[in-house]
């Protein structure tokens, strides 16, 4: 292996890891400018160091595993989410020539793999407490993931048959006139939403919501598996607003400014969408979560599919 390699696979946890927590602040502050209110302003210049502070304190808490619990699946439960998130970020181009793993041919099925084996970590969480709160959170998040799989990848069949490849530089590269946004604007609805049901974040946060469940499938987490599991979400943000700009946006696709600073300006503006959810919806019930998956976005995604191969068949017949 070669020394550049090295650095890389040392150098990319770190980096998304200290992203994600430097989203923390960045949500506060969003959610504090939109709700009329103070964001945390109090450690360092406007705040910044809030990420710090708390990262700080929670290295120093308790470390507790309950007594009841199932204390090996208890401990690897949060790992096995991290480890996923973190390992699909290797198929992400930043730009033509910048990715942790390089050109994947089946990038996009990587990608939705990873994300498909992180349902155990919700659900091991779970069941490994050995409480009613946690087990019923571990199940909501495993019927709601599961579900919103299928739709994601159906919305995804129309990006792939246009660009005729699972590779993302080549679906990047099939949008070089068109951004797929235009054509695949019902994909990308469906995509969207199935994306905020995937990272449960409001307000698809059903598996851990707090008005009901406690904290759900990890009301028994406490110190820095609690943190696994908070920082797990923010990058899983990161990782659907990356795959977002390169199947959808584009990628680095931009006229005078870098590859790499283009991609980065659009995967901050799908972040910043994510947030101004958080401020701006209710949360649904569980059955209406679940009703508008398979009553409304499987109908729409298989539609999306059908068009698009009639489409693209017309268009190969002329």
């Amino acid at each position: 292996m070669t020394y550049p390699a090295i650095l890389t696979i040392i150098l990319t946890p770190i980096v998304l890891l200290g992203l994600a927590t430097v989203l923390t602040w960045v949500e506060r502050r969003l959610l504090g400018l939109w709700q009329d209110r103070h964001g945390p302003d109090r450690v360092g210049p406007g705040g910044v160091l809030q990420a710090v502070a708390d990262g700080t304190k929670i290295l120093f808490k308790q470390d507790w595993v309950p007594p009841f619990a199932d204390r090996g699946v208890f401990v690897a439960a949060p790992a096995i989410g991290m480890m996923t998130v973190l390992l699909s970020f290797a198929a992400i181009p930043v730009t033509t020539r910048a990715g942790i793993a390089g050109d994947m041919n089946v990038g996009l099925l990587f990608i939705l793999g990873m994300m498909g084996l992180g349902v155990y970590s919700v659900v091991l969480a779970g069941w490994s407490s050995n409480s009613k709160y946690a087990l019923l959170g571990g199940m909501r998040a495993a019927a709601q993931m599961i579900s919103y799989e299928v739709f994601m990848g159906l919305s995804l069949l129309g990006v792939v048959m246009m660009a005729g490849s699972f590779s993302l530089r080549d679906i990047v590269a099939a949008q070089a006139g068109l951004w797929f946004i235009v054509p695949q604007c019902l994909g990308f609805g469906v995509f969207m939403l199935a994306g905020i049901a995937e990272t449960h974040r409001l307000p698809f946060d059903l598996p851990e919501g707090e008005n009901e469940l406690g904290a759900g499938f990890h009301t028994e987490y406490s110190g820095m598996k609690f943190g696994m599991f908070f920082i797990s979400e923010y990058a899983g943000i990161v990782l659907v607003s990356c795959l977002v700009t390169t199947l959808y946006l584009g990628g680095w696709r931009g006229p005078w400014l870098p590859a790499g600073v283009w991609f980065a300006l659009k995967t901050s503006c799908v972040v910043v969408f994510f947030i101004l959810l958080r401020a701006g919806l209710p949360r649904p019930r569980y059955d209406q979560l679940m009703a508008l998956g398979w009553k409304v976005l499987l109908p729409l995604s298989l539609f999306n599919v059908m068009a698009t191969g009639t489409i693209l068949m017309l268009r190969a017949s002329l």
